[in-house]
């Protein structure tokens, strides 16, 4: 009896044992087989998203950022009309730029990184463009429409290496323009200021006496907020669209006197340009004006006389013959003189393409320096190389002689005589009541 309990007690032990290999085996087996699907499931998705994925790789560009890239080639032929065409300056301007405080801060600052310390030393060796190189990127951007996988392609960067250093070029291209005189944005500081700006005006506009600049509202398109007072503030009714509205001042020289951006697109023109009218209002001295358009208030007490603008349609005025004649050809003025406001916002969106995408609408700080940016680098173009519309006519050194004198005067009439006498419409929007 005990030889066979024990030899029971014997097989039934063998048999566990093997039950439990057994186990362990599967065990292992199911492991195994779970790895392998986890591991397949993952290529199967990174196949799937390299199929859409929208960016280039560095095995897609070339292999050396400063080695034959199209950027390269253009740099390196030194051409002043290449340049004005990409980047909107002659080369003796892009160098300025960059020896005026650029290069030394590209060397001397380190990029932001999130996955590095932002109180490190810089290491201007390891970076894929030098000075000039990134002072291009950063002028390409301003200056285009271009999506950021065209300027890889020009410059040779990957993605993630393109948008650093746009974004730090950005800063330290600002902090560099606020340095230089060429680039500033001021108000006129003494009366030879003041008056040498009348005198550029009233030179082709003689009724215009004391007029100094035109001011106007430019309107740019911004991204759609998800939070609803945000959406709501920046939606211009008139225009059906979201905006970020601005005022600015130019000159007869076609430069920026002053400006207040980055208001919500909502807003009228005249509730953007309040902090402008303290200028005119206390650092301008009497007999001095801006010429604007309808939407600026003129009659106020602390503006009388600060602001002019046409006659409204519908608007009544009296007056004996000879002074509603004289008022109509003061006007006739006001209103040739003020479409130079117009050319210079169109200078601005048509030379800084970024501008006419729609800007970033949780970003509020990086809206205000990027239009400060512009408006400087428009300053900066404007004092260095001259391409300005406002600067072209009424600063024209072609116009010498008297003979030349009144045909600049008269050419208007001269060309427009006859549809003038036919016009039977605009009369009609102004009540002129005669005196005897």
């Amino acid at each position: 009896m005990d030889a066979a309990a024990q030899f029971f007690t014997q097989m039934l032990a063998e048999h566990t044992e093997e039950d439990v290999e057994e186990d362990d085996y599967n065990n292992h087996l199911a492991i195994g087989l779970l790895v392998v699907g986890v591991e397949a499931g993952r290529l199967q998705r990174v196949e799937q998203r390299h199929n859409s994925r929208n960016y280039l790789c560095r095995a897609d560009l070339p292999p050396n950022p400063r080695f034959r890239t199209p950027w390269l080639a253009l740099f390196t032929n030194r051409n002043d009309r290449a340049y004005i065409t990409t980047m909107g300056f002659n080369v003796e301007t892009f160098n300025l730029i960059v020896t005026s405080g650029f290069g030394q801060r590209w060397l001397s600052e380190p990029i932001p990184r999130n996955d590095a310390h932002s109180g490190g030393d810089s290491r201007p060796g390891g970076r894929s463009l030098d000075a000039w190189g990134a002072l291009g990127l950063v002028l390409h951007y301003l200056n285009s429409t271009m999506r950021e996988i065209s300027l890889q392609q020009i410059f040779g960067v990957i993605p993630t290496t393109a948008s650093r250093y746009i974004t730090f070029g950005l800063d330290i291209l600002l902090k560099t323009l606020r340095e230089m005189p060429d680039a500033s944005i001021y108000w006129p500081k003494s009366l030879q200021e003041f008056q040498f700006n009348s005198s550029l005006i009233s030179a082709r506009h003689p009724r215009l006496s004391g007029a100094f600049g035109s001011i106007d509202g430019l309107n740019l398109p911004t991204q759609t907020s998800n939070d609803p007072d945000i959406e709501n503030a920046t939606y211009n009714g008139w225009l059906s669209e979201h905006f970020i509205s601005s005022v600015i001042v130019f000159s007869p020289e076609g430069l920026i006197l002053d400006a207040n951006v980055n208001a919500p697109g909502s807003w009228h023109d005249s509730r953007v340009a309040r902090p402008i009218y303290e200028k005119p209002h206390h650092d301008t001295p009497d007999g001095f004006y801006l010429v604007a358009d309808t939407a600026f208030p003129r009659g106020t007490q602390d503006i009388e006389g600060r602001i002019m603008a046409p006659i409204k349609a519908g608007q009544r005025f009296r007056g004996t013959t000879k002074e509603i004649e004289e008022r109509f050809l003061y006007d006739r003025e006001l209103l040739a003189y003020r479409q130079t406001a117009e050319w210079g916002m169109r200078s601005i969106q048509g030379s800084f393409g970024r501008l006419r995408l729609p800007l970033p609408i949780d970003d509020s700080d990086f809206r205000a320096n990027l239009l400060e940016t512009c408006f400087r680098l428009h300053n900066l173009r404007t004092r260095k190389i001259g391409i300005n519309e406002i600067q072209k006519v009424y600063m024209s050194e072609w116009r010498k002689t008297k003979e030349d004198e009144e045909i600049w005067v008269n050419f208007e009439n001269m060309l427009f005589a006859q549809q003038k006498d036919n016009d039977r419409v605009s009369r009609f929007h102004i009540h002129a009541e005669y005196e005897d």
